[in-house]
C-alpha cells in the first residue's frame, strides 16, 4: 500500500504554481534565464537547498545570527562615523 504524502499540494499552495516556468520569447535564451534566476532567488529555493545540504544546530544558528547582527552594527557605526569626517 503507497502512502499519499501532501508536500507537494503544500508547495504548490505556497508557490502558487507547480514549479517555476519561464516563457522564452523571440529565441531569448538568455533573457528567459536571467528571468529565470531572479524568480528562483525571489522563491528563496537556493537557500533553502544550501540549509537542507546539512543540519545545523539551533544553538549554532542562534550564535550565526548573533554574529551578523554584531557585523551589521559595526558596519552601521563605521559608515556614521566616516560620514561625520572622523
Amino acid at each position: 500500500m503507497r502512502r499519499n504524502n501532501n508536500n507537494n499540494r503544500d508547495r504548490d499552495a505556497k508557490f502558487g504554481q507547480s514549479g517555476l516556468t519561464v516563457e522564452v520569447r523571440n529565441g531569448d535564451f538568455n533573457g528567459a534565464l536571467r528571468r529565470f534566476k531572479k524568480k528562483v532567488q525571489e522563491a528563496g529555493i537556493i537557500q533553502e537547498v544550501r540549509e537542507r545540504q546539512e543540519y545545523t544546530k539551533p544553538s549554532a544558528k542562534r550564535a550565526k545570527a548573533k554574529a551578523a547582527g554584531i557585523a551589521r552594527w559595526k558596519k552601521k557605526q563605521a559608515k556614521q562615523k566616516s560620514d561625520l569626517g572622523f
